[in-house]
């Protein structure tokens, strides 16, 4: 542990996945508790939006606002995609709520100097962008909306001349991304079981109409089970080399991806609590070590 700035030197690495995301949550929250603060974090879509409050130092708030709004319209559901385009409300998901209703620690997060990172894929490329959010501005929450931006039930988000969607779809798994910054050693925190395969979408006839402006992103999810599968194999060969160190849910989470069903929410948190206390010794001797 580094006795200047309270960090292990580690990375940390949050896939996404929906809902799944908060067995992710379950996890960090852990890590909190056992005063586990890495030298940077990188999120992708819900790995993002809900990875945020690791650097803003605030256990329980992903799972304490996403129940709280479950069933609340201006957060979320069918009326806000047909009137807005985008099912998690832009506006008060991503700024009324953090700023007004559940707020987020703008301080501390400020003062953290733990690096934030979030992966959001370009649109008109279909290339992976990553981009450090050192202050919590408004824009850096539209950053993050854009991570966590799925296609068919979001709209592209602008940001700085460029177009752009769910991280996932380029860059599911940063680990890579995370080693070629420079950290050596990282804690991935994945949202499906070991042994997990990912399949194509059956989805992509509908894809490719609703992105008939952007077809590198199409074609970017139509190969997104070849990435993804090529990352889990990296992944998994980097752990065995002793690179990372892998969390990852017991067996398959279910939960929709655009879950109103707040019990739902909470087991999915449970399981990451669990699963956090259980590998909590692997989890401290990894992020000790040198």
């Amino acid at each position: 542990m580094n006795a200047e700035t309270g960090t292990s030197g580690c990375g940390l690495v949050l896939e996404g996945g929906a809902f799944r995301g908060l067995f992710t949550m379950g996890v960090c929250d852990m890590m909190m508790q056992h005063d586990l603060w890495p030298e940077a974090l990188v999120g992708v879509s819900a790995g993002a939006a809900f990875g945020c409050n690791y650097k803003s130092r605030q256990p329980g708030r992903a799972l304490r606002y996403n129940k709280r709004f479950a069933h609340d319209g201006r957060y979320s559901g069918w009326r806000s995609l047909l009137t807005t385009g985008n099912y998690f409300n832009a506006e008060f998901a991503y700024h009324t709520m953090p700023r007004q209703l559940d707020v987020f620690d703008t301080a501390t997060y400020e003062a953290n100097p733990m690096r934030f990172i979030v992966v959001c894929t370009n649109a008109a490329t279909g290339e992976a962008v990553y981009k450090e959010l050192p202050h919590p501005t408004d824009d850096a929450f539209d950053w993050i909306r854009a991570s966590a931006s799925m296609p068919l039930v979001s709209r592209v988000v602008e940001l700085e001349g460029m177009k752009l969607l769910d991280g996932g779809a380029a860059d599911s798994i940063p680990l890579q991304y995370m080693e070629q910054q420079g950290y050596r050693r990282n804690v991935v925190i994945l949202t499906q079981p070991r042994g997990f395969v990912k399949q194509p979408t059956p989805f992509m006839p509908l894809l490719r109409l609703a992105l008939r402006h952007y077809p590198q992103m199409a074609d970017a999810l139509a190969r997104r089970h070849v990435m993804y599968n090529q990352q889990l194999s990296y992944v998994s060969e980097a752990e065995q080399q002793g690179r990372c160190l892998v969390i990852s849910p017991p067996e398959p989470i279910k939960i929709a991806h655009l879950s109103h069903d707040a019990d739902a929410m909470q087991q999915v948190y449970d399981i990451g609590v669990a699963e956090g206390k259980r590998r909590m010794a692997d989890i401290i001797r990894f992020m000790k070590e040198q």
